[in-house]
């Protein structure tokens, strides 16, 4: 199996971990991460594909082993800017995009600075219209209706060793969870400790993405990217209804769902996905 290398780069003064397989040349796969892990929760993946794609998988400042320097954007929009400039350093004008929970509000945000850089997107698990968000989004929805001190407080309390744990085993069924690696939290909390309060920052941010909503749609419309959709919806925040929502934009799109797969899919039914993405990169890279 390929291997996969380690390496930084320096983008605009912040020192940027990546993860990287696959030949040089061969056409690219950009896997930005979630929330609350890191490229590393593409370490199966990316062996994986490496013998025909370019898989590249960079960790967010504030994430992983990125910095996270004090004067940093830390929006989705910060992190879509830098990805922008991430891309232009290693000279990449088109690739594949994977949009995941936190990385498909950064990755849409990417896509609408350049349509004509997305080859095929792969949607899993990564939420673009309102209307089917989860029912764990309610205690978000509060705290943008009343962003007070004591709703942050009671949102802040998640991000916690204990929090993070919750927020990836999620709904999963007994089958499903034990086939997620406790690695995802237990390497995760202690970067993420010292970063606590930009993790905290993005329950506010969440929302001005739920507001681009429409652009993203739009974007999806207009540009008819050649789109894979699986889905775990054992999810509390995406359910199925979030991965069928996509269909109203891109009807041709091929969709999925895995019984008993949560949110963490790439965890509890690799080989499956694998089994369904490699055919689609084969058509349309």
């Amino acid at each position: 199996m390929p291997s996969v290398v380690h390496r930084t780069i320096e983008i605009d003064g912040v020192r940027v971990f990546y993860r990287e397989a696959g030949p040089a040349d061969a056409p690219v796969v950009l896997l930005p991460h979630g929330y609350p892990s890191s490229s590393f929760q593409y370490r199966g993946l990316m062996p994986a594909l490496a013998d025909q794609w370019r898989l590249i998988a960079p960790d967010f400042p504030g994430f992983g082993y990125s910095d996270a320097p004090d004067d940093f954007d830390y929006s989705f929009g910060g992190y879509a800017a830098l990805l922008d400039r991430f891309l232009a350093e290693l000279g990449i004008d088109r690739f594949a995009l994977y949009l995941f929970d936190y990385g498909s509000q950064v990755g849409f945000q990417l896509a609408l600075k350049d349509p004509s850089r997305i080859a095929a997107l792969i949607i899993q698990n990564g939420d673009a219209y309102e209307h089917t968000l989860g029912p764990k989004y309610e205690p978000l929805k509060a705290y943008w209706a009343d962003p007070s001190p004591e709703r942050r407080a009671e949102l802040a309390q998640a991000v916690t060793a204990e929090g993070l744990r919750e927020e990836i085993l999620g709904e999963t069924p007994p089958a499903t969870a034990e086939r997620i690696s406790p690695d995802l939290w237990h390497l995760a909390w202690p970067l993420m400790e010292p970063n606590r309060d930009i993790m905290i920052g993005f329950f506010q941010e969440i929302a001005n993405s739920v507001r681009r909503y429409p652009e993203y749609q739009a974007f999806l419309r207009d540009n008819q990217p050649p789109t894979l959709i699986v889905w775990g919806p054992e999810d509390g925040y995406m359910p199925a209804e979030s991965a069928r929502a996509y269909l109203t934009d891109l009807p041709a799109a091929d969709l999925h769902l895995f019984d008993g797969g949560g949110h963490w899919l790439l965890e509890s039914h690799l080989d499956e996905v694998v089994a369904l993405i490699r055919p689609f990169l084969s058509r349309t890279l």
